[in-house]
């Protein structure tokens, strides 16, 4: 239940955002989710010693691809330049503001890191919205990542015994993914029947394949980070499902994916 609830509330909200809100307060909450996120994974990249001013300031650098993609309403313009001038910002926090000279290279690539990590990706889930039946097509990638998740876990707890990689990430299983990809593709294709006008099933089929592996990616990277980082969860604001940023992972690596297939390919 710790799982489901959360789950369920979750769902309820992304639906309400996605077909009752504008796109301007679409982009508020990601901007929000985002931020939130990232103060996730700056305490967890060792940022919790600087005092609370100076973690904010963090929290609003390292998100700049996604505020700049806000303002110029492109993600590549806006992505590019929001990273460079993340990028000086973080060079100038270094300087001025950190003086451990043995740990200060480790915290400037976490942080580096970060910002392409949550600024860049999360940039393209605000693309997707803008593309023309963008709504659909995040509901479409929204059940792919949930259906992929739901099935790698019940199929691994039930039938998992080949660990897929037992360093990175112990729980997760050949079995798991397995069943990711049969709960991912058909709820790509359900969801597409219901929420797009002109559904185009072999892409939707071969896209839902494609999401579904960068979903599990997506989810392995914030294991990295997690074991890396010496932390079970990114958080705890959302009961059995951890952290926001535990919550999004594969959505980050699905969104890019999603967007340059509808982009460039159709």
């Amino acid at each position: 239940m710790k799982r489901v609830v959360p789950g369920i509330l979750i769902a309820l909200c992304w639906f309400f955002l996605l077909f009752k809100g504008s796109s301007t307060l679409f982009s508020a909450v990601i901007a929000v989710v985002a931020i939130w996120a990232t103060d996730e994974y700056v305490r967890m990249a060792g940022a919790q010693r600087f005092p609370p001013l100076q973690r904010i300031l963090l929290d609003l650098i390292l998100p700049l691809p996604l505020f700049a993609t806000m303002i110029t309403g492109d993600v590549g313009t806006g992505a590019l330049y929001g990273l460079l001038l993340a990028f000086a910002l973080l060079t100038i926090f270094i300087f001025v503001i950190y003086s451990d000279p043995t740990d200060s290279y480790n915290l400037f690539c976490r942080l580096a890191f970060g910002s392409m990590y949550l600024g860049v990706l999360s940039a393209f889930i605000l693309g997707l919205r803008l593309l023309p039946e963008g709504g659909g097509w995040l509901l479409v990638l929204t059940a792919i990542t949930a259906g992929s998740d739901t099935g790698a876990y019940y199929i691994g707890r039930a039938y998992g015994k080949s660990k897929l990689c037992p360093v990175i990430s112990p729980n997760k299983t050949r079995a798991g993914v397995a069943g990711g990809f049969a709960f991912g593709v058909p709820a790509a294709l359900l969801f597409a029947g219901v929420f797009l006008a002109d559904p185009p099933w072999l892409f939707i089929t071969i896209s839902a394949i494609l999401l579904t592996g960068a979903g599990i990616a997506g989810d392995l990277t914030e294991s990295i980070i997690k074991r890396g980082t010496g932390v079970k969860d990114s958080g705890h604001c959302l009961g059995g499902h951890g952290g926001i940023l535990d919550r999004i992972d594969s959505l980050l690596f699905c969104g890019p994916v999603l967007y340059f297939l509808l982009v460039i390919v159709r």
